[in-house]
């Protein structure tokens, strides 16, 4: 009983501040059109205002994120296009990831360095993992399961690490660059600050989230491969 307790309290761990995420920024993105602007035109002005008109505005399908080399504010296509308060807030936060950059923040510039160097360390885990189950088949024995969670650990648990260890400056993304700058040009509607605190917030744990829900896939195929 006390194991599964354990468990329990473990898979709430990782999975409950994904689902708190989604919960977050799915609460809020209705209505669409409850602001003037779209996120995009929201991030253009943000950008302006801060003196940083060479960054660009794109639409992605890989996430909401500001890239520090090509200096780019990438939405998603319903932050890109809504008026929501979810699109509004979270391209506020992306304009804050631009604003440090632009500042020289160190915690971006190590975030920065610690992605490139766990890329290495990311393709090693996922070539592990391709040969693990070839290993399993043809030895039969503990080392493939040793080798897959090596593997699995390499690839979703440094970016994982990556994310823990830079969460503060998600934070500071979100409360002393978005926040400041929503609130000084009355962008959000009456009683909407609240509200906005609780999406700036779910920005920064989106990537710490996210690669928290992988490694419960680490734990489902060991638990796999030990039958």
């Amino acid at each position: 009983m006390f194991y599964l307790i354990l468990i329990v309290l473990l898979v709430a761990a990782v999975a409950g501040p994904s689902y708190w995420v989604k919960y977050i920024m799915e609460k809020y993105s209705q209505p669409h059109d409850r602001y003037a602007g779209t996120g995009a035109e929201l991030a253009r002005a943000l950008l302006d205002q801060a003196n940083l008109p060479q960054v660009r505005v794109e639409m992605t399908k890989l996430g909401d994120h500001y890239d520090p080399l090509e200096k780019v504010v990438r939405l998603a296509p319903d932050k890109f296009n809504d008026r929501s308060l979810t699109a509004i807030t979270v391209a506020a936060h992306e304009v804050g990831h631009a604003m440090q950059d632009r500042d020289g923040y160190l915690p971006l510039k190590m975030r920065t360095r610690l992605v490139q160097l766990a890329a290495p360390a990311e393709k090693l885990g996922a070539a592990i993992l391709m040969l693990a189950p070839l290993v399993m088949v043809l030895a039969r024995a503990p080392i493939a399961g040793a080798l897959f969670l090596a593997g699995g650990l390499l690839t979703l648990g440094t970016a994982t690490l990556v994310h823990l260890l830079t969460l503060p400056m998600e934070m500071n993304a979100s409360f002393a660059r978005a926040l400041p700058l929503l609130e000084r040009g009355n962008y959000l509607k009456p009683g909407d600050a609240p509200h906005a605190r609780r999406l700036l917030k779910a920005a920064a744990w989106t990537y710490v989230s996210a690669s928290l829900m992988t490694l419960l896939n680490i734990a489902r195929w060991w638990t796999i491969i030990r039958r």
